[in-house]
């Protein structure tokens, strides 16, 4: 007979226990939550895991500042900020998270070859950070962003632009890749362009993707705009003028300055050769030189119509004063000066209208050096324009202890001292402006600057009537004759310097300074062409077509009352209209 089986009972305290264990389960979970997301005093409590997800999801986003707005005086843009994308990446989420048709897709978005791509990645797999593309357009970035590969983000910022190009390069420059000035006004007014980043707290998941914006911790703080003296319509005139001129005479370089004479505002500063500051790539550094206020040049003739208002000052010469220039050639210790021909007996027009060395040299040796050297002085030769732009210089303007007869002569006529061509600018206002002297600007000016007297005014207009017969059809500036507008001028063909010393015959500066309309003069041109090869080399037939073609737009433009009607006017006809003028 089968045994029946042995039923085992359960003794009753296991029972409980296993029940009290079963209902305290629930109170121990809750009392673990309540350790790790509600008491902030646990160990590795609730503060220790918000930090830890803060960090790991919570980030401080840049938000990028506007730089300055750069315009000319009327308001167009010369310089300016455009919203751009930089495209950057997590190479160990790309590793981790996306698959090869994503890396295959992103390389194509990016136009890199696949391998090449690859190789990149591959490079920088033990970084968390790179960058794919810099500075592209929103709607570039767009597309690469839409492909939604993992760990990679777009950073926003700004871009310089600049609408007018090579036009105004040397004068407003250009930013570096942080957006820092590296030459011209972006350099010279960094500070007041330059504004201040903002940041914000974003949520970001594990492929670096920016899932909601939580608070914004600074804004952004804009930079100050700047508004420049140079009017474009003129600048791009003088731009024009000057390039066809170096093309046509082979020049090696040139510049143009067109001054307001009654405000001292540069109206418009070009020089060649130029660049494109947008495209950079194959920036030549000697074409980023501003050279109407970096380059030096010994002034040559152009200084001529100082000597002679020096001379109408020291008392000794007046207007009418003859000096005698024949036979064409002058001997001073063991210098000869010479006149291109015998031009005979010149009052003090003629000697400026013929640019005559003999009668100059003669004037000079009459007078009291130093008497020539102070007017120079007062016109600001030898002094800096203040204008804080970088590598501005302020020239040369030597004293001498004892003059020698040849450095007394040769200085007169503008050697031995070296100046710039915004230099010479501020100068021929001078003259312009009767007698008083104005600082230039760069930046334009609401109210008129004071100005100080340097020269009598009586002797300055009889000087700027002289330079109207130089531009006559009888004097060496001829070709810088506007139709409508009187011009009073001077030419200037300059021998350059030898590196071994002395002066070279075969290398010259072409210059031209002048003004106009004379009677009431409006605008300063100076036209500097260095080096023309092409055989013509005299001032009056490289730098004075030049004058005529942008101080003659630049009046247009500014709506200047034209005052008189027939420019083909003899020295006889201008002298005749003096004459009237004084009777008056």
């Amino acid at each position: 007979m089968a045994k029946k089986p042995v039923q085992k009972v359960i003794p009753r305290w296991r029972y409980y226990l296993v029940m009290v264990g079963l209902v305290a389960l629930p109170f121990v979970v809750a009392a673990k939550i309540a350790e790790l997301q509600v008491m902030p005093s646990e160990e590795k409590g609730a503060d220790f895991l918000q930090t830890q997800g803060d960090d790991r999801s919570i980030r401080n986003e840049v938000i990028p500042a506007y730089r300055g707005l750069i315009t000319d005086r009327n308001g167009e843009p010369l310089a300016m900020s455009i919203p751009v994308t930089t495209v950057t990446a997590n190479p160990q989420h790309i590793d981790q998270l996306a698959d090869a048709d994503d890396v295959a897709r992103l390389a194509q978005a990016l136009n890199i070859p696949l391998a090449q791509f690859k190789a990149r990645l591959q490079r920088y797999r033990n970084k968390s950070f790179m960058v794919l593309a810099k500075h592209l357009l929103s709607t570039e970035a767009e597309k690469i962003l839409r492909l939604g590969v993992p760990g990679v983000e777009g950073i926003q910022e700004y871009k310089r632009f600049y609408p007018a190009g090579e036009v105004t390069a040397q004068l407003v420059g250009f930013t570096n890749i942080d957006d820092d000035g590296q030459e011209g006004m972006e350099l010279a007014y960094n500070q007041w362009l330059t504004g201040e980043a903002g940041s914000k707290k974003v949520v970001k998941d594990r492929a670096g993707r920016i899932i909601k914006d939580i608070s914004l911790t600074k804004p952004a703080r804009s930079g100050e705009s700047l508004r420049l003296s140079i009017d474009l319509r003129v600048q791009y005139a003088a731009y024009r003028a000057l390039k066809a001129s170096v093309q046509k005479h082979q020049a090696k370089s040139g510049s143009v300055v067109v001054l307001d004479v009654e405000t001292g505002e540069v109206l418009a500063m070009a020089n060649q050769p130029s660049f494109n500051p947008n495209d950079r790539v194959n920036l030549r550094r000697d074409s980023v030189r501003n050279r109407a206020m970096t380059d030096m040049m010994e002034p040559g003739s152009t200084v001529k119509p100082f000597t002679l208002l020096a001379a109408l000052e020291s008392g000794k010469f007046k207007p009418d004063t003859v000096i005698q220039t024949s036979p064409g050639y002058y001997k001073v210790a063991y210098k000869t000066f010479v006149d291109s021909k015998n031009y005979g007996a010149l009052d003090l027009a003629g000697i400026l209208t013929k640019s005559s060395q003999v009668g100059t040299t003669k004037l000079a040796l009459e007078m009291n050096p130093d008497a020539t050297r102070g007017l120079f002085e007062r016109v600001g030769f030898g002094e800096g324009l203040g204008s804080g732009f970088p590598g501005e210089t302020a020239g040369s303007l030597p004293g001498y202890r004892t003059w020698d007869p040849v450095t007394q002569a040769t200085f007169a006529f503008g050697y031995g001292l070296s100046v710039s061509s915004l230099q010479m600018a501020r100068a021929y206002a001078v003259l312009a402006n009767n007698g008083l002297r104005r600082e230039v600007s760069l930046l334009a000016v609401d109210e008129i600057p004071e100005a100080q007297r340097v020269a009598d005014e009586r002797w300055v207009r009889e000087i700027r009537h002289m330079l109207q017969t130089a531009t006559s059809a009888e004097g060496t500036g001829k070709r810088a004759m506007i139709d409508g507008y009187s011009v009073g001028g001077k030419t200037g063909t300059l021998h350059k310097t030898k590196a071994t010393g002395g002066y070279d015959d075969s290398r010259y500066m072409s210059v031209f300074a002048g003004l106009s309309p004379v009677d009431n003069p409006r605008l300063v041109t100076i036209v500097v062409v260095d080096e023309p090869s092409d055989g013509s080399y005299f001032g009056g037939l490289v730098a004075a077509p030049v004058f005529s073609d942008v101080t003659g737009n630049a009046l247009r433009l500014l709506q200047v009352t034209p005052d008189q009607l027939n420019v083909n006017r003899t020295v006889a006809d201008v002298q005749k209209a003096s004459k009237k003028r004084e009777d008056s």
